[in-house]
């Protein structure tokens, strides 16, 4: 049995001309309710497994966030450009290799519209867009990564921000 993790960056600063997108950090209530939502998803998944976050900052701040309070060094998150850069369903199964089959749980932490696009395409039934910092745990009964396919998923949970304010 595998697991993903998506969980979708917290609320970040507006684009202005002197930040660009990659730079964009979170805003303090985008810290807030990164935190607030950490210990939500640690009330169901009590260890994280493999955490691999996009490079833009808004990102990597969050996953910092989850990663203390899980307990994970801000240095075992891998940062992986293509989260970022080209997420697709079909580049998935490379991102995942990362992880080796040893892992069942990945997390990652990225962006719309791929995330929202790639779990919708993974889960039975489909699932519905993601708002900032939403969490989608979909598990798959596969031994393999390389086994994932579209629409295998039993989507665990969807924890979204709005259901704990």
């Amino acid at each position: 049995m595998k697991k993903i993790i998506f969980i979708r960056h917290g609320r970040a600063e507006d684009p202005t001309s002197e930040i660009s997108d990659f730079q964009r950090s979170l805003t303090t209530k985008g810290k807030s309710i990164s935190k607030l939502m950490a210990r939500e998803l640690k009330k169901i998944e009590t260890t994280p497994g493999i955490m691999i976050s996009s490079p833009a900052f808004r990102a990597l701040e969050t996953a910092y966030i989850f990663a203390g309070e899980f307990g994970t060094e801000p240095e075992e998150v891998i940062v992986n450009s293509n989260i970022y850069y080209k997420m697709n369903f079909h580049y998935l199964p490379d991102l995942l290799s990362i992880a080796g089959d040893s892992n069942d749980t990945v997390i990652l932490f990225g962006h719309n519209p791929s995330f929202s696009e790639i779990a919708d395409s993974l889960c039975k039934g489909g699932c519905d867009y993601m708002p900032k910092c939403g969490i989608i745990g979909i598990s798959f009964n596969i031994n393999k990564w390389t086994d994932l396919k579209h629409n295998t998923g039993k989507m665990e949970f969807y924890l979204k921000p709005e259901q704990l304010l």
